[in-house]
């Protein structure tokens, strides 16, 4: 590593609507080794990164509570810390849908900070309005309306490493097209036009995960130069988005149930890409999906 690259602090400013699971993820950073300062004034975050002491990787919690907040002063510091050759700025944003946050606030009893007289419902329109600027300069998008306290602490943990230098994590997720496009993902493939599992009874209650699935998806003649271009196209699109100095990328195959077809292909894809030295994560969100609804009986 550098002199430069050792001399460079290293900070995640973390951000989002309230009940997104900020104040979460600033535990897993911490936990990470990160030194964490939650609702710091603005005002003050320039001189913090100007202190005496030894140089650690920090993460910065802010939201509307900050008591100078506003998006313009934000977008601001972070301009202003991104043109400092001393600091290395990530923005992490933690998205959520508006029916998951309703439904925590409803669990939780707690009022939303920008509605205390109000419904919460009306809160997180006003937050997220608020916030549209700044989740558009995002480095790094969370969503977690689908993520658990343990998903959310896996997915902040593989996203930023610790030991200062920039890696590019690839998220590899299979969906269902009945359930709509998965939030915040950069390549979407369509795979329903390959052989379907389903019709296959002795198939029919397997995944993708299972090597009788994989086997006979991959049996249809169009499987490997699909397979091979996808695969072709991300090793071709990876460097250039770490070289742009993104964060992560997220890639995304889809089917009708998300069971056979897509996980077959997120699997294989995953696996392939890993082999290539690339960190990457695997997610199936039917079958996720499927499992906390087993757990909840």
């Amino acid at each position: 590593m550098s002199d430069i690259l050792k001399d460079t602090r290293r900070v995640v400013v973390v951000t989002g609507p309230a009940g997104a699971g900020r104040s979460s993820a600033l535990n897993v950073l911490e936990d990470a080794g990160f030194e964490v300062i939650d609702n710091i004034p603005l005002r003050m975050l320039l001189a913090l990164l100007d202190a005496p002491g030894q140089i650690r990787p920090m993460a910065l919690g802010i939201d509307q509570r900050n008591r100078d907040f506003s998006t313009d002063r934000v977008t601001e510091v972070i301009a202003q810390m991104r043109a400092r050759p001393d600091v290395q700025v990530e923005l992490l944003y933690l998205d959520c849908a508006t029916d998951v946050l309703l439904r925590r606030f409803s669990e939780t009893r707690r009022r939303h900070p920008l509605a205390l007289a109000d419904a919460p419902s009306e809160g997180i329109r006003l937050e997220k309005e608020l916030l549209a600027p700044v989740r558009a300069q995002a480095d790094t998008l969370i969503d977690t309306t689908e993520l658990n306290i343990h998903q959310l602490r896996e997915e902040i943990e593989h996203w930023f490493a610790v030991d200062g230098t920039h890696h590019l994590s690839v998220s590899v997720q299979s969906f269902s097209y009945k359930r709509g496009l998965p939030r915040s993902v950069d390549m979407v493939f369509d795979c329903r036009f390959l052989r379907n599992p389903f019709w296959d009874p002795a198939l029919r209650s397997l995944n993708g995960t299972d090597k009788a699935v994989q086997d006979y998806v991959k049996q249809d003649p169009l499987y490997p130069p699909f397979a091979k271009q996808v695969l072709d196209l991300s090793l071709l699109i990876l460097p250039a988005c770490q070289s742009e100095g993104k964060s992560h990328i997220s890639i995304a195959f889809g089917c009708t149930g998300g069971q056979h077809r897509s996980v077959t292909l997120a699997q294989s894809h995953a696996f392939s890409l890993a082999e290539e030295g690339w960190q990457v994560s695997i997610r199936h969100r039917e079958l996720d999906q499927k499992k906390r609804e087993e757990t909840a009986r």
